[in-house]
């Protein structure tokens, strides 16, 4: 198998290489039990993140990332969008999702007092990879209708023409093939 070797904040990893469709190939980039690497990656971008009240992530990569950096922002709580509606949600928040990294369209819920508690804060969004930025665009569009503002948007690595980006604060950048 074909491999990528990344070497981010003092961590080396293998990524295998995954065909995405006939013209693009990723880096597949898991975070997931990978302690290590979140813990040491997060430690640089906690350095990186402008003064906020609340982080933001959609479930399920970037949940170990931003509880990490929730930690070394010595911040008490964090949202987290989930990917269906739950049965505790009475008026959730939703918005809808197509990534490059996930077959079907998808949604993203928050929580009516999810939604309450960012109104009107100052938001970071958190992501482990920000590609075609899909995923970070419903995000934000999520939090904005809870009333929140975002001001930051931010990512391990950005991928492809996404680092090209002004508008995104990220680590490195992941190649596509």
């Amino acid at each position: 198998m074909e491999t990528y070797t990344l070497n981010i904040s003092g961590v080396t990893r293998e990524l295998p290489i995954i065909k995405i469709n006939e013209n693009l190939s990723i880096a597949s980039f898991v975070i997931l039990g990978d302690t290590e690497l979140v813990v040491e990656v997060s430690k640089d971008l906690s350095k990186k993140i402008p003064d906020v009240d609340f982080l933001v992530t959609a479930e399920a990569k970037g949940i170990p990332l931003i509880h990490e950096v929730s930690k070394n922002m010595n911040m008490k709580n964090y949202i987290v969008a989930r990917k269906s509606i739950k049965s505790y949600m009475e008026e959730p928040l939703i918005q809808e999702v197509n990534s490059i990294t996930t077959k079907n369209s998808q949604i993203l819920c928050l929580d009516e007092l999810d939604a309450k508690l960012i109104k009107g804060k100052n938001i970071a969004l958190i992501d482990d990879v920000i590609s075609t930025g899909e995923s970070l665009r419903a995000l934000e569009n999520l939090v904005t209708l809870a009333g929140a503002n975002v001001v930051a948007r931010v990512a391990i690595l950005a991928e492809g023409d996404a680092a090209k980006r002004d508008d995104i604060i990220f680590l490195q950048e992941l190649p596509t093939f």
